[in-house]
């Protein structure tokens, strides 16, 4: 068996329910090392720059139509209209400028696509998100005013940090809202984030291995 899809399974083997989807983080490997992966018929996918998910993935989406990729990293606002081409969803609405503008090419190029909004749990500076005293007002001006389709909260807790902590944090800040998916866990914690009731996992080293 292939090594990317033995990796795979492995993952699969751990969560054992099918409310979770598995987004394979395939950022910075080359299309030929994902491939098997495409081929024995996984759907979604993450990525973390415009630029190389356009030049990877617009041909295979057009030949596998149903197949899903998810804008994980920051998404900068001048790439907002071809994110919006090339992504079915952007886990990382993290500004209103960034959500005026996903609304507004949404509009331009007669396309839906479903967002998370990213909340900045540890309140660090480096990183971006939402404060959770802001989520509420953000979160209205998303649905009510620009009409977006959010469908849950992503975070990433901080490092060398209890992260069942902030996961709780995130689930409950989710159901206070209503919101069904929920965008978090990654290839070190998502056993502990399924506890919590996430519905997306983000992994890539433990399926692809480690990034040169």
């Amino acid at each position: 068996m292939n090594l990317v899809i033995n990796n795979y399974e492995k993952i699969k083997s751990n969560i054992n329910n099918s409310n979770i989807n598995i987004i394979a983080v395939s950022k910075s490997f080359e299309f030929n090392h994902i491939k098997p992966l495409v081929d024995y018929g996984h759907k979604h996918f993450g990525e973390n720059k415009v630029q190389e998910a356009k030049y990877k993935w617009l041909k295979i989406k057009k030949d596998i139509p149903d197949l899903c990729l998810h804008m994980i990293g920051k998404l900068q606002s001048n790439k907002a209209k071809e994110a919006i081409e090339i992504f079915d969803y952007i886990h990382s609405v993290d500004t209103i400028k960034l959500a005026n503008l996903l609304s507004k090419f949404e509009v331009i190029l007669n396309k839906k696509r479903k967002y998370f909004i990213q909340i900045n749990l540890g309140n660090e500076k480096q990183k971006n998100g939402i404060s959770v005293d802001n989520l509420d007002n953000f979160y209205n001006h998303c649905v009510k005013d620009l009409k977006l389709v959010i469908v849950g909260l992503m975070a990433i807790p901080p490092k060398n940090s209890e992260a069942s902590k902030y996961f709780k944090i995130l689930m409950e800040l989710n159901k206070g809202l209503g919101l069904k998916e929920l965008s978090m866990g990654m290839s070190g914690d998502f056993k502990e984030a399924i506890k919590f009731n996430t519905t997306f996992v983000r992994i890539g080293s433990a399926i692809f291995g480690g990034r040169s």
